[in-house]
């Protein structure tokens, strides 16, 4: 049988709370609404997962590494089966970057607002498909 640990508050409930203003723009939590999520492009064709963040300041400053005032600037995808069984992280010129302005809309799927044609993080598999399955008869054309 597991047991709940339950956390104390870090007040007396009958004291005043001070008020907060309202975080501006959209808030997030990058592990639930971003991390491991399909990216789909514009017509609706699977681009990439979301394996990492891109994150700075928000003023724009240097790159943090999480916390509190964070702001997003790219969603990063790239070959991370290998470093989360083994640990580690892959090398910085191993990500794909997909802008975050590029996105129009986060849900159970991650929506962007360009086609995936043009994104630098499908390379691999244009490559694939060039080099490998072309070359196999049949594999340059739809099957009728």
């Amino acid at each position: 049988m597991s047991r709940v640990r339950r956390r104390a508050l870090p007040f007396p409930a009958d004291e005043p709370r001070e008020e907060l203003p309202p975080p501006e723009g959209l808030v997030l939590d990058a592990r639930l609404h971003l991390l491991d999520r399909q990216v789909l492009d514009v017509d609706g064709r699977p681009v990439a997962t979301v394996d990492d963040l891109e994150l700075t300041t928000p003023d724009g400053g240097e790159h943090v590494d999480g916390g509190d005032d964070a702001v997003v600037r790219a969603l990063l995808s790239g070959p991370v089966l290998g470093t989360r069984i083994f640990g580690g992280r892959p090398p910085v010129s191993r990500w794909h970057r997909i802008g975050w302005p590029d996105v129009v809309e986060v849900g159970t799927v991650m929506r962007l607002g360009v086609r995936g044609d043009g994104l630098d993080v499908l390379w691999v598999e244009r490559w694939i498909r060039d080099h490998v399955v072309g070359r196999i008869p049949g594999g340059r054309h739809d099957p009728e």
